[in-house]
């Protein structure tokens, strides 16, 4: 391949799955279970506000509205079944308060609107081989604000950048 480099490097260079192709599948397996629980939600009967809403404490996956309550929805997807546990599961307490820290920004940028919100999640698991949904459930409020420790900057967030 290449003469010059030494042969432990030649062989490190010919790696069969490289890192970035690892993230790309990571992230394919990521959108496609946000779009699923989309059209889940959607067929629930749920408004879709916004997608892959971005703050500085993350990433809110879906917001969307069912009659006037606001709803910050985190989608868990997993491609093997096999797995153990569930793929809400993975939704820690540091994720649960990443997520509060988001919304709180979300609403600021909305202006303090005195709006019901709520946190949920949707769970899937995929054919590996197919990438159709195994198991879907969806879990509306699925933890409370109160449950978390916050300190007093969660709660009243900086101005937006």
């Amino acid at each position: 391949m290449f003469p010059f480099l030494p042969a432990w490097l030649q062989a490190r260079r010919t790696a069969p799955v490289p890192v970035a192709a690892r993230r790309t599948a990571h992230l394919r397996l990521g959108r496609r279970g946000e779009q699923l629980a989309a059209r889940l939600l959607r067929e629930l009967g749920l408004d879709i506000l916004c997608r892959n809403y971005r703050g500085p404490h993350g990433e809110l996956d879906i917001v969307a509205r069912e009659g006037g309550t606001l709803c910050f929805v985190e989608v868990k997807t997993l491609r093997r079944p096999h797995r153990p546990g569930r793929p809400g599961a993975k939704v820690g307490a540091a994720k649960r308060r990443n997520l509060v820290r988001t919304a709180k920004r979300y609403l600021h940028r909305l202006g303090h609107p005195a709006i019901p919100h709520r946190y949920d999640i949707v769970e899937l698991v995929l054919d590996p081989a197919t990438g159709h949904p195994q198991f879907a459930a969806y879990h509306p409020d699925a933890f409370r604000e109160d449950e978390l420790r916050l300190t007093p900057l969660d709660r009243f967030p900086a101005e937006p950048v």
